[in-house]
């Protein structure tokens, strides 16, 4: 039998799995949003992410910009792809953004948005008019 300290040793020196490399974490956002605008864009909204690694974490949404921007929208079933992220918590936080839009009863709306070394891709179609150019803040707080 080896000693105990030796024991301790030898695991010290065994190679331990890494956890998933940094940007290996595949995680997306369901998401429904909904808002208004009158030069100052704000919306409200709820989601889920959910990462390829089994992670979960529902979220509330929020965005908030200013601009040449007017009109009233609600995207429902939204879907947004994270990339650069080694960990579900990374995807938190305020996302720089900036749009261009227009749309009337249904429309379609895409934007990418970064957070340091992490991107948002949103994407979704949504109900109401709109008009304008936003920039902004998109935050993603745990619930």
């Amino acid at each position: 039998m080896l000693p105990s300290a030796a024991l301790c040793g030898l695991l010290a020196l065994a190679p331990v799995p890494d956890a998933q490399a940094a940007g290996d974490v595949d995680c997306k956002l369901h998401f429904n949003l909904s808002g208004w605008s009158a030069f100052y864009k704000t919306a409200k909204g709820t989601g889920t992410i959910r990462c390829d690694n089994g992670a979960s974490l529902p979220v509330r949404i929020s965005a908030k910009g200013g601009g040449v921007t007017f009109g009233k929208s609600k995207i429902e079933d939204g879907v947004g792809e994270f990339s650069g992220v080694a960990n579900i918590r990374e995807t938190l936080g305020t996302y720089a953004a900036a749009e261009a839009h227009a749309g009337a009863v249904k429309s379609s709306k895409a934007q990418v948005m970064t957070k340091g070394e992490v991107s948002l891709a949103l994407a979704g179609t949504g109900k109401g008019w709109d008009l304008g150019v936003a920039f902004g803040n998109f935050v993603i707080e745990a619930r």
